[in-house]
């Protein structure tokens, strides 16, 4: 007993005299030089945003153009380079020439649309049919709201045209970006041959497969948004007119334009249209809009959607919902336009890097079912 008293004694001492272990941190120098990497490459994004933006539209659109390009040569039997200088020069040009033979007439609408969008919002506050609503906060706001737009919207479409704006500027990024799209439509495919160079075999082939399956959502999105929103502010421009609106083609732009944003831009172009009729028609045009916005984004959503664009994009609506809210907050206007095909290539992407564990979980699952 006594010698079991003595022992513990000493280990205790041996405890208290014992020096304190310290606990050391090794980051291995290849970290470090990772971490300062993405740290000056995202200090560099920040610093040339308005570069790299012209850069991402420019690689974006010969996304889109890869298709066209691979029907041009299909059907001329062109080299690439030539096939690409056609399909993106031509549609160059040819965007060129509608711009200047329809720039007055549609610059004109919206313009005298946004002048009077101030009337219109105090004769809807006046009418018989909505004195119901009493003037409340919001039809204030309303009011107010139209009254910047009125004034600041004019001022923006001049500086578009040149009026107000610096011209040279907005021509040489339109020009850089033609040519980053025309250059990487004519070495995309050395750039293939030098992505398999550095990969192993099988690999080649699987990552080439994702290539071609980025590029397809994104150029058939891409010109079947085109196609639908033509067909959206053509529909709705044209019965505009018939209900007898002065802002006829204003409207039919405004409505083609914000189709272009998925799920929510035909909800955000009947709010437009369906008011702006309202008050400059009455109600009876105000209602018949109405019904002409709910059946066409009927028939867009069952029919038109699914025949152009088909499956080029997979998405859910909640992630549709997503993906424009945050690519919108990022890269304004241009995010929300573009979030469905990036949406669309980050799923591609997570898609292959889980296919080898999701095909694992599966055999556990029919071997657990078993």
């Amino acid at each position: 007993m006594t010698v079991t008293r003595v022992s513990r004694g000493i280990a205790e001492k041996a405890e208290q005299g014992a020096p304190k272990r310290r606990v050391e941190l090794y980051l291995p120098v290849r970290t470090l030089l990772l971490v300062a990497a993405a740290v000056a490459v995202m200090a560099a994004f920040v610093s040339i945003g308005d570069t790299f933006l012209i850069v991402f539209i420019g690689v974006f659109l010969a996304l889109v153009f890869e298709y066209p390009v691979r029907f041009v040569m299909r059907k001329t039997r062109l080299s690439r380079g030539l096939a690409s200088t056609v399909t993106v020069i031509g549609s160059a040009l040819a965007v060129g020439v509608l711009f200047v033979l329809l720039l007055v007439p549609l610059v004109g609408g919206v313009r005298d649309f946004l002048h009077q969008l101030p009337t219109t919002v105090q004769q809807l506050r006046a009418s018989d049919e909505l004195s119901w609503l009493g003037d409340s906060g919001a039809a204030k706001n309303a009011q107010e709201g139209a009254t910047v737009v009125s004034s600041s919207v004019p001022d923006a479409i001049s500086a578009v045209l040149g009026i107000a704006g610096d011209f040279f500027g907005m021509f040489l990024g339109l020009f850089t970006i033609l040519f980053i799209c025309l250059f990487l439509l004519t070495d995309i495919g050395r750039l293939k041959e030098a992505l398999g160079s550095v990969l192993m075999p099988g690999e080649e082939e699987r990552w080439l497969s994702v290539w071609e399956r980025v590029t397809a959502s994104i150029s058939r999105w891409a010109i079947g948004v085109i196609i639908i929103a033509a067909i959206a502010g053509t529909i709705q421009g044209t019965s505009a007119w018939l209900l007898g609106s002065s802002f006829a083609v204003g409207l039919g732009v405004i409505a083609g334009l914000l189709d272009m944003i998925p799920n929510i831009g035909a909800t955000i172009a009947g709010f437009i249209l369906v008011p702006a009729l309202w008050a400059e028609q009455g109600v009876t045009a105000g209602l018949i809009m109405l019904a002409v916005v709910l059946v066409y984004q009927q028939l867009e959503n069952n029919i038109v959607t699914p025949k152009i664009q088909g499956k080029a994009v997979e998405l859910s609506a909640f992630f549709i919902i997503v993906s424009v809210t945050l690519f919108g907050a990022l890269l304004g206007v241009l995010g929300a336009l573009t979030a469905v095909p990036l949406a669309a290539v980050i799923q591609i992407f997570v898609q292959e890097l889980t296919k080898d564990r999701r095909e694992r979980v599966a055999q556990a699952k029919a071997r657990v079912a078993r």
